[in-house]
């Protein structure tokens, strides 16, 4: 019997396309606004992981014409200081969006310093406001991750109105956002977690599968319904015996790829979607700055 292959959602594709339409609609804009999109993205400490994360987001920025105003702190930089960073980036009309790069050392508190940011310039859609204008349905900055989930979901026309869409994953970041822009869409939507109770039962259930654990190659082929659309949001670094690293998903690519009917690549995915509705959020907050100061 043939092995059917799932088509790849391909997220390295949209997000070159996305950044290709932004930097057009700024090419318009800046000579109206007399300035480009501002973008501060605030790093804490020495973590390569993040180094690369803050390096791939500049050089997006760059791509498309937002200016960074990104900021570098050394790791025992202090709360008060950074809040003030925060207050004054928050008064400067050149940024737009400003982001806090997770994780951050232990003795500063993320959840502290996404308060300090106005809920207009929060580019990474994680401030309370923004979450709470998602509850309620009502515009808003939305969390890059899930709105990018989103955004490729929309892309390949997979229809989510009264599918079964599971979430594996509760977090602030993704698995609760998701939800409730799954359920928005009109899935019905159910969250799964680590102490789900018999995770096979509930994930072969799923039209739509979101793996947003970060545990690698969880979510394996027999846990998958048959032409599922299957995202995977992890983002694991794996060392093979040899000592080469590698990023892997949550999800066991090779044998579930044979099982669904969509599914997404780590890398390439859902990664570079991240970064492209980071910078729709930029130049979503610098398009309505720039409308209120005309009217």
């Amino acid at each position: 019997m043939e092995t059917k292959t799932a088509k790849l959602l391909d997220g390295k594709a949209l997000a070159a396309k996305i950044q290709q339409e932004l930097s057009v609609a700024i090419t318009q804009l800046q000579p109206k606004i007399g300035r480009p999109p501002g973008l501060a993205v605030l790093m804490v400490g020495d973590n390569p992981a993040s180094a690369a994360y803050v390096r791939n987001k500049e050089k997006a920025c760059a791509k498309v014409g937002i200016a960074s105003f990104g900021k570098h702190f050394p790791t025992q930089t202090t709360l008060e200081e950074l809040e003030e960073v925060i207050a004054a980036l928050n008064h400067d009309e050149r940024v737009d969006g400003i982001l806090v790069q997770l994780p951050l050392p232990n003795h500063l508190d993320a959840v502290t310093l996404l308060h300090q940011i106005d809920p207009d310039k929060d580019a990474d859609g994680l401030h309370p406001v923004n979450l709470g204008r998602l509850v309620r349905g009502e515009n808003g900055l939305r969390s890059c991750t899930p709105a990018g989930v989103m955004r490729l979901l929309q892309e390949y026309d997979i229809s989510l109105q009264g599918k079964q869409a599971v979430v594996v994953g509760r977090s602030i970041l993704v698995g609760k956002p998701m939800a409730l822009m799954l359920l928005e869409a009109d899935a019905t939507v159910t969250i799964a977690h680590s102490r789900s109770h018999d995770l096979k039962t509930i994930t072969q259930n799923a039209d739509i599968l979101i793996a947003a654990v970060g545990r690698p190659g969880l979510i394996s082929a027999d846990m998958v319904k048959p032409s599922a659309v299957v995202v995977d949001v992890g983002m694991n670094r794996v060392t093979d015996a040899n000592g080469k690293s590698r990023l892997i998903g949550d999800v066991d690519f090779e044998s579930t790829a044979d099982v669904a009917g969509f599914i997404t690549p780590v890398p390439g995915g859902v990664g570079p979607m991240t970064v492209a509705i980071l910078l729709e959020n930029t130049f979503a907050s610098y398009s309505k700055a720039a409308k209120e100061e005309r009217e």
